[in-house]
């Protein structure tokens, strides 16, 4: 049976760190032994490394606290990935935007999971903005990381509604429940060999996957 490696980065309390390690780690999907070998994160009071250690799983600081520059930053992520050799990355509420040139290097083998429906909301206060905007639905999208900030190729998107009642955190909360399910179910696919990108797309079983990502028949 051969293995996957995976790495997560975080910058917080890692909750969604917490669904994947839950459903992954440590794992056999589709005859692949996968495995979390490490978290990381730029912040070191991220309750997220504490997640990691309580698991048995090496949580790892590249501090970007007192770095010059967003390049100089990456290379030091670059250079313990590259020791870690993982075969996918995800980005579990890592609030770093990465640079150009480190997408690059990685691109194909690192998801993103994002707390609106994209293309809406790309960035910041996602709950707010949904709210602002008087949207009867909102919700999360998987996706491909590529150098432009959350507009890489869509693999699934999980929607809730919105209340007239709801605040920020209300809808945070909803969202946040999607978001446990469908990482890992993406992240799932990805270590079984059945998801990939190609070009500026995502294929899953070898369907190239629409702008909104899987739909279930």
């Amino acid at each position: 049976m051969s293995s996957k490696k995976i790495v997560v980065l975080i910058s917080g309390s890692g909750s969604n760190l917490q669904a994947l390690m839950d459903k992954l780690h440590k794992q056999q999907i589709n005859n692949q032994h996968v495995e979390i070998v490490a978290v990381i994160s730029n912040k070191a009071d991220a309750y997220g490394l504490e997640r990691a250690r309580e698991a048995n799983i090496p949580a790892i600081l590249v501090a970007s606290k007192g770095v010059a520059s967003r390049d100089q930053y990456d290379a030091l992520l670059a250079a313990e990935l590259e020791q870690l050799q993982p075969d996918l990355i995800l980005l579990a509420g890592f609030m770093r935007i990465l640079t150009s040139g480190f997408v690059n290097q990685y691109q194909g083998k690192m998801l993103n999971i994002h707390p609106s429906l994209l293309p809406k909301y790309p960035g910041v206060n996602t709950h707010q903005r949904a709210i602002d905007a008087g949207d009867e639905a909102h919700g999360a999208t998987v996706h491909f990381v590529t150098p432009e900030l959350d507009s890489g190729p869509t693999v699934l998107q999980a929607k809730v509604p919105v209340f007239a009642e709801d605040t920020a955190q209300d809808l945070a909360d909803r969202v946040l429940t999607q978001e446990h399910q469908i990482y890992a179910l993406a992240a799932s696919w990805f270590v079984g060999d059945r998801l990939k990108m190609q070009g500026q797309f995502a294929y899953l079983d070898g369907k190239q996957l629409e702008q909104f990502g899987y739909a279930a028949d």
